[in-house]
């Protein structure tokens, strides 16, 4: 799994309809560049690339050569779904990436759900954990290699703590989830409304899909 694959299937489905500049434009707006790594032409390479596939449709508008239109397949809404809850579920241990775009697309699943799923991700963790504590005497020699296990078993600690933490701000009504208002971040449609009926504030650019 990539975390741009997750992160243009998720821009797309948000848009409804998107093209290639307009992807890129709301990852920045994300500022998906700095935390995801995303190489800006792997945006074009993955539109066509799920296009290829089945999991999206391109059209070109009337009036606008040389623009592509992508649109989510059924198959591609699956995808998302498929990778989104995979991401949320399964801990992948280098790839840090690939949990901030599950993290920021969280919202399109209910409340329950992501929950539910980040409890078998911490099981997960906990197994990892005691795996690493039940090895921490295996290398003693040299002296040193036993720092390996000291930073193993730190960040297991830390995943662990981390996860647990969200889980139970989340049971506490932590963000805002999928059928919970009439805008949540990351559904189909943009960036919606608020409640009294004025449209919510989008960060720049202007070309969001917001």
């Amino acid at each position: 799994m990539s975390a741009t694959r997750l992160l243009v299937l998720g821009v797309v489905r948000w848009c409804g309809s998107a093209h290639g500049y307009l992807v890129r434009a709301e990852l920045e707006s994300w500022w998906a560049h700095e935390w995801a790594n995303i190489k800006w032409g792997s945006i074009y390479h993955g539109l066509k690339q799920l296009t290829k596939e089945g999991l999206m449709t391109s059209s070109s508008p009337m009036g606008n050569i040389g623009r592509v239109d992508y649109t989510l397949t059924p198959a591609g809404e699956a995808e998302f779904f498929r990778l989104l809850r995979a991401t949320l579920r399964e801990p992948e241990e280098h790839k840090p990436d690939l949990l901030a775009a599950a993290l920021v697309l969280m919202p399109t699943l209910p409340r329950d759900e992501v929950i539910a799923l980040l409890k078998e991700r911490l099981a997960a963790l906990e197994v990892n954990r005691a795996q690493v504590a039940g090895r921490a005497g295996e290398l003693t020699e040299p002296a040193h290699m036993s720092e390996l296990f000291g930073v193993w078993r730190s960040s297991a600690d830390a995943s662990v703590a981390w996860t647990q933490d969200l889980v139970e701000r989340i049971e506490a009504g932590a963000h805002t989830f999928a059928g919970e208002a009439p805008y949540v971040f990351g559904q189909p449609g943009g960036a919606g409304f608020h409640s009294d009926g004025s449209p919510r504030p989008r960060p720049k650019p202007d070309i969001s899909c917001g």
